[in-house]
C-alpha cells in the first residue's frame, strides 16, 4: 500500500456556484470523494486553506512550503498531491520545486471545470496527480493535467478556460498518465534545493512591473517607493526596454534591490541582443536575465532568493544560481513515450 497526503487549497477543483459565480468552497475530503483513488493507494487529506487562487499571498505559500515539509517528515508517506486553483498554480509549484530536496513527489493539480460540474475534470486530474504521487521518484515538484505531467519550473497555464491549461513553452512534459500507469521519458537532473525558510520568515515584496509602448520609469520607482526588494521587469521581446527604465535599473541595483528581467513573449528565452535599454544594458546595470522563466516564476525565482539570503549580496548569488540552472529546452525526439505526446 502506498500512501499519500492530500493538501487542499481550494481553487476551481473546489468551487461552487455562488449565485453571481464560483467560489472556492469544498473542503479536501469533498474534492477526493468526486472521484476514484488508484488501487493500492491510502489518502490521507490536510486542508491548509480554502481560497480562489488569484487571493494567494506569500503567505499562504508559506504556509503551504511549511505543510509539505512536516507530511513528508513522516517516512510512511509516498507523496504529497496538492490541489490548487489554476490561476497562480505554477507560481506555488515553483516555489516549492526551488525548496525540495526529498526524492518523493510533490504533485499540483486542480481544474478548469468546478466540483459540481458533470463534465468536470476535477476526478480526472486528481486521478492521476494521486498516481504520480504515489509511484514517482526524483522528480521534485510537478504539476499534473490533462493526463501529463510536468515539471514545475517552466511550466505555465497556457490557456484560460481550456481542459488542457498548462504547458512549457520551451519543453516537453516529463511523462504521461495512461492506462492505470506513468510514463516517463529520460530522468532530468534537478539543482540543489535552497534553505527553507524559517517559519516566521517575513516574505519580502517582489513586484512585476511590464514595458510596453511609451513605457517609462514611473511604475517601477512606485515599486521601489512601496518598499519592493525585488522588482522582475517584464520586457518586449528578447527582454527590452529603454534607456530610462535601463538607468533606473541600475540606481535600483547600486541600492541593493534585486531586479530581474523576464519578457511578455509567449516562448523562449530573454537574451542580451539589443542596447538602447535593451537586454545588453540590462544586464550591465545589474540586472539578472531570467533565461525562459515568464514572468510569474521570474517573481518567484527573485522571491526565492531573497527568503535564502542573508544579504543582498547574497541574494544576487543566490538568484544567479537559481537561473543558471534553466535547462536547455529537451529536443523532441528525447521524449520516447507515445502518440505525440509532446504536442
Amino acid at each position: 500500500m502506498r500512501h499519500v497526503v492530500v493538501i487542499s487549497t481550494g481553487g476551481t477543483i473546489a468551487s461552487r456556484w455562488q449565485g453571481a459565480g464560483y467560489a472556492a468552497e469544498a473542503a479536501g475530503q469533498e474534492v477526493l470523494a468526486a472521484g476514484a483513488v488508484p488501487e493500492g493507494v491510502d489518502v490521507r487529506v490536510v486542508d491548509l486553506f480554502t481560497v480562489n487562487s488569484s487571493q494567494l499571498t506569500t503567505d499562504h505559500q508559506l504556509r503551504l512550503l511549511h505543510a509539505v515539509h512536516e507530511v513528508l517528515a513522516d517516512p510512511s508517506v509516498d507523496g504529497v498531491v496538492v490541489t490548487h486553483g489554476t490561476d497562480t498554480l505554477e507560481e506555488s509549484a515553483f516555489l516549492l520545486d526551488l525548496f525540495h530536496a526529498d526524492r518523493r513527489p510533490v504533485v499540483f493539480t486542480g481544474a478548469q471545470k468546478p466540483l459540481d460540474a458533470e463534465d468536470g475534470d476535477a476526478a480526472g486530474n486528481l486521478y492521476d496527480a494521486l498516481l504520480t504521487a504515489a509511484t514517482g521518484r526524483d522528480i521534485g515538484a510537478v504539476i499534473v493535467f490533462a493526463g501529463q505531467v510536468f515539471a514545475a519550473r517552466g511550466t505555465v497555464k497556457k490557456h484560460t478556460v481550456d481542459a488542457r491549461a498548462f504547458g512549457d513553452p520551451d519543453g516537453l512534459p516529463l511523462g504521461r498518465v495512461e492506462f492505470g500507469r506513468v510514463a516517463w521519458g529520460p530522468h532530468r537532473p534537478r539543482p540543489a534545493a535552497l534553505p527553507l525558510p524559517a517559519r516566521d520568515a517575513v516574505a519580502p515584496r517582489v513586484d512585476v512591473v511590464m514595458h510596453h509602448s511609451d513605457g517609462d520609469a514611473v511604475l517601477f520607482e512606485a515599486a521601489l517607493g512601496a518598499g519592493a526588494r525585488g522588482v522582475v521587469v517584464v520586457g518586449t521581446g528578447a527582454g527590452n526596454t529603454n534607456p530610462v527604465v535601463a538607468a533606473a535599473v541600475e540606481r535600483a541595483v547600486r541600492d541593493g534591490v534585486l531586479v530581474a528581467i523576464s519578457t511578455r513573449v509567449a516562448a523562449g528565452a530573454v537574451t542580451p541582443l539589443y542596447t538602447g535599454g535593451g537586454a545588453v544594458d540590462l544586464a550591465a546595470a545589474g540586472a539578472q536575465l531570467t533565461g525562459t522563466l515568464r514572468p510569474g516564476q521570474a517573481r518567484i525565482a527573485v522571491l526565492a532568493a531573497l527568503l535564502a539570503a542573508s544579504s543582498a549580496d547574497e541574494a544576487q548569488q543566490t538568484l544567479r544560481q537559481v537561473l543558471s540552472a534553466d535547462p536547455q529546452p529537451a529536443a523532441r525526439s528525447d521524449l520516447y513515450l507515445v502518440d505525440r505526446v509532446g504536442k
